[in-house]
C-alpha cells in the first residue's frame, strides 16, 4: 500500500449532432460501444440477472468510467439496500472516483449491515488517510478481536494514521510492529521508508527499501522511492537507474516518469 493521495478528476463530454435532414433525428458522433450495447440488450432481456448487471459494472470500471459504474451499482442497491457487499462495491467505486467522503459513508453502511473485518480495514484506512482518530479505535478492534492478517492490518492502520498526522516516530514504531508479525509484509517496509524519508533520513530509508526489493524484485513503487532517496543524496545516476526500473516494471508509474523528465531523461 503506497501513500494515498486523492485527486479530483473532472470529466467533460460533448455531444455533436449531424446536420443532414432538418426533419430527421439528431445522431450522436459518439455511439454506444458494441460491448456496452450488447450487455444492455441482454439486461433488457433478462432484467433480473445479477451477473449481467455486475458484468456491466465491471465493464465501466475497467474503462475507468466510475460514474456509470456507480449508477449501475445504485440500481442494484435500490432493489436490495440491505446487501453489505453492494455497499462495499459502492464504496470501492466511489474511492476510485476520488469521492473519499462517499466511500467512507458507503463503508459505514456496509459495516452496520455486517461487520466484516475487511470492511473495517477499508474504512479505517480511509479514516487514517483523512486524519480521523476513529481510525485508531477501529484498528484496536482489529488487533484485539482478530488474529493474523486482520491484526497486522490494525497495526498498519495505526502506522498510517500517525504517518499522515505527522508523528513519524510513532508511525515507524507501528510499522516495525507489523514487520515483527510478518517480515514479508511489503507495505510495512515501504511506509516505514516513507516516514524515514520525511524525516530526511535518506540513508536508513534506502536500507529499508533495498530490503523490500530483495523480497519483491519487480516492485516499481519501491524503486521509485529508492530513486527519490538517491536524488536527495545527490546521486543522480543511481536515481535515474531506479526511476527507470520503476517505469520498466510499471509503465503507468507516472511519478517515476515525471522524475526522469525533470532529470532530462525521456521515457518510451
Amino acid at each position: 500500500m503506497s501513500k494515498y493521495i486523492v485527486f479530483i478528476f473532472i470529466a467533460a463530454s460533448c455531444i455533436l449532432y449531424s446536420c443532414g435532414n432538418n426533419s430527421g433525428p439528431a445522431e450522436s458522433n459518439n455511439p454506444v460501444p458494441a460491448e456496452e450495447k450488447q450487455l444492455r440488450d441482454l439486461i433488457d432481456q433478462y432484467p433480473d440477472s445479477l451477473s449481467l448487471r455486475n458484468k456491466l459494472i465491471d465493464y465501466f470500471a475497467g474503462n475507468s468510467d466510475y460514474e456509470n459504474a456507480i449508477k449501475e451499482n445504485n440500481k442494484l442497491l435500490m432493489k436490495d439496500s440491505s446487501n453489505a457487499d453492494l455497499w462495499d462495491s459502492d464504496a470501492r467505486l466511489r474511492f476510485l472516483n476520488r469521492d473519499t467522503i462517499g466511500a467512507i459513508n458507503a463503508f459505514v453502511r456496509a459495516i452496520r449491515i455486517f461487520p466484516d473485518p475487511q470492511y473495517i480495514i477499508s474504512l479505517s484506512t480511509l479514516y487514517a488517510q483523512t486524519g480521523n482518530p476513529l481510525a485508531l479505535s477501529l484498528a484496536d478492534t482489529l488487533i484485539q478481536k482478530s488474529k493474523g492478517a486482520a491484526a497486522l492490518e490494525g497495526l498498519f492502520i495505526k502506522g498510517l494514521y500517525f504517518n499522515y498526522a505527522g508523528d513519524k516516530i510513532k508511525a515507524i514504531f507501528f510499522f516495525d510492529e507489523c514487520l515483527k508479525l510478518n517480515h514479508l509484509f511489503l507495505d510495512g517496509y515501504r511506509e516505514k521508508a516513507i516516514a524515514l524519508y520525511d524525516l530526511r533520513n535518506y540513508t536508513d530509508a534506502l536500507k529499508v527499501l533495498e530490503l523490500e526489493t530483495t523480497l519483491s524484485k519487480t516492485n516499481d513503487e519501491a524503486y521509485y522511492w529508492i530513486g527519490l532517496c538517491y536524488e536527495k543524496l545527490g546521486k543522480k545516476e543511481e536515481a535515474i537507474q531506479n526511476y527507470q526500473l520503476a517505469v520498466q516494471f510499471n509503465k503507468d508509474n507516472i511519478e517515476a516518469a515525471d522524475a526522469l523528465g525533470k532529470l532530462g531523461i525521456k521515457t518510451p
